[in-house]
């Protein structure tokens, strides 16, 4: 997989930063985001917090992550990623610690904001500007083993968290969290990214030229990029989470629906070894579109008979093919349409309106799961998934000279 990356080994800076990256995306996703639904249950009964101030955490992430993220791009493009995501790492340990060791809702929510600082710093989107960085022309591909390697973030961190939780309680775990990010992911950023960014050509600088559109293309390629990753992102983030509940809304058992839910997982890297392998011999953007397209289509197919199992598995399938493709996607459309330039300022607009619809999204498919069921839930879901199919295709019909 590594040497995927145009004959770079695991020795070589890219292969070192991507694995290195991998391993810090896994912790960070898996102490984070992943860490309410093994941990919440306890967190909840202990502190006396209903499940929807427990999972709150991750909206308050969302939200402060979405708010410092365009001002971190810009400082990721001046000054490099190596001492942004260490930091990243040292905000994650204290944050996690203060959780540990909160008594009440109002330390909990403000170690979360924590949390989502750290986010900013050292998860996901940073990860891709550092990759962008050092890989160069090589970086849509390792992006994508960045995306493979991070797809296990649940394989790993849910058993693991459960047999933490057993031995040491939410709070003995979340504390191990903690000191795993201080003393891996920190050592990690800090020894395997470039302590400057590398020097980009002052043409290539300038909005006008360096790869990707031409300038007068940008504002409304920018516009439709933000749309269709948005409205994508709000579908993402919600239905993972409520994923279980829709399936036993619509008829299923406890068992199966949560056998169908997990395999998202295998989905979602199985694409992405797809993309990796095969990516260079189609279009990038007729991935995009395909990527896109396979979300309204599984939804629609479960509005139709979710109780069916074979429909309910298709409807699996596709969005763990579509959300496997946008992960890469999400990075490496911006790359391919506007360059390497000012690749961090781009990521960082982009996130905010995502992690503004990403924190909204648990909390509203929630109150819509209790008003109007499963049914509810997926005719909203089917209807972003909708709205962000028709941005990407204008698109893609607007950037018919990216490959």
């Amino acid at each position: 997989m590594i040497r995927a990356l145009g004959g770079a080994t695991i020795f070589a800076p890219v292969g070192r930063a991507t694995l290195g990256l991998g391993v810090t995306q896994i912790i960070g996703w898996g102490t984070t985001f992943l860490m309410p639904s093994v941990l919440g249950h306890a967190i909840g009964n202990d502190l006396g917090m209903a499940s929807e101030l427990v999972f709150g955490g991750i909206t308050v992430m969302y939200v402060v992550s979405a708010l410092f993220s365009p001002s971190i791009g810009r400082l990721m493009d001046r000054t490099g990623s190596r001492l942004v995501m260490a930091v990243g790492s040292l905000v994650y340990a204290l944050s996690l610690a203060v959780l540990a060791f909160c008594q009440g809702p109002a330390v909990y929510l403000l170690a979360w904001a924590g949390i989502g600082l750290a986010s900013t710093l050292a998860l996901n989107n940073p990860a891709s500007i550092a990759l962008a960085q050092v890989a160069g022309p090589r970086a849509r591909q390792a992006i994508a083993v960045l995306a493979i390697i991070g797809g296990f973030a649940s394989t790993v961190f849910w058993p693991l968290g459960g047999a933490l939780a057993v031995l040491a309680g939410w709070r003995g775990t979340v504390l191990i969290y903690a000191a795993i990010h201080a003393l891996i992911c920190a050592p990690i950023h800090f020894f395997t990214l470039p302590k400057s960014p590398p020097a980009v050509p002052q043409a290539a600088a300038t909005p006008a030229s360096g790869g990707g559109l031409p300038a007068e293309e940008r504002p409304h390629a920018f516009l439709l990029l933000n749309i269709t990753l948005s409205f994508g992102a709000f579908v993402f983030t919600g239905f993972i989470l409520h994923v279980i509940d829709i399936l036993r809304g619509l008829g299923h058992s406890p068992a199966s629906a949560l056998f169908l839910a997990s395999l998202i997982g295998p989905s979602q890297v199985g694409i992405r070894v797809i993309e990796l392998a095969f990516g260079h011999r189609y279009s990038f953007m007729a991935s995009a579109v395909m990527g896109s397209a396979m979300l309204p289509l599984g939804l629609g197919l479960m509005l139709i008979d979710g109780s069916n199992s074979a429909i309910a598995l298709a409807c699996i399938l596709a969005y763990g093919v579509s959300n496997g493709l946008k992960a890469v996607q999400r990075a490496t459309l911006p790359l391919a349409l506007f360059g390497r330039g000012q690749f961090g300022a781009y990521m960082g607009r982009l996130a905010l309106p995502q992690g503004v619809l990403s924190a909204a999204a648990p909390t509203v498919l929630a109150a819509i799961l209790d008003r109007l069921g499963a049914q509810g839930a997926l005719w909203v879901t089917f209807a972003f998934g909708t709205i962000s199919l028709a941005a990407m295709i204008l698109l893609a019909r607007r950037s018919r000279a990216i490959r």
